[in-house]
């Protein structure tokens, strides 16, 4: 038997919210996701910052206060270059491992890599390549990724 962490029900919740909107976005409360799922609302600030980033496909807006609200939107691109463009976007001088698959899963779910180059990369951007004790991992990463999507726009627009 699969035993789910909260942070997996909480994530696979607002998916199946989102999976069901024709406009692909909601709005939620923290502390409404909070007492519905019986946890602190920072597990709920821990579920969207770590599962729908940018990386992953997702904007997050968010206002804090009484009438407070976070927006999760999923990010759906028309072409090719747009995809590339915007996962450049996202990176910024440090990647964690986590974020790097997500990019390399969505270069794959858009068919702009294939799955077999998309686990030969997640193999070169892995801990071990780059060594878990380097100090400057995620900042390797960030660069592997970005020179990726460099090359990868380059090629588009050939």
């Amino acid at each position: 038997m699969s035993h789910q962490s909260m942070s997996d029900l909480i994530e696979q919740y607002l998916k199946s919210i989102l999976n069901e909107t024709e406009e692909e976005i909601i709005e939620i409360r923290r502390s409404e996701m909070a007492d519905l799922f019986s946890c602190v609302p920072s597990q709920i600030n821990y579920v969207i910052n770590t599962r729908f980033t940018l990386a992953q496909g997702y904007t997050v807006e968010s206002k804090r206060g009484g009438g407070g609200y976070i927006r999760i939107q999923r990010v759906e691109l028309n072409s090719h270059d747009e995809v590339l463009s915007y996962l450049r976007k996202s990176i910024g001088d440090q990647l964690t491992y986590k974020d790097g698959v997500a990019v390399l899963q969505q270069l794959y779910n858009y068919d702009i890599i294939s799955k077999r180059e998309a686990e030969l990369l997640v193999s070169i951007i892995s801990y071990e390549a780059i060594g878990k004790q380097n100090p400057s991992e995620d900042n390797v990463r960030a660069a592997i990724i970005r020179a990726l999507l460099d090359r990868l726009r380059y090629e588009e627009k050939r």
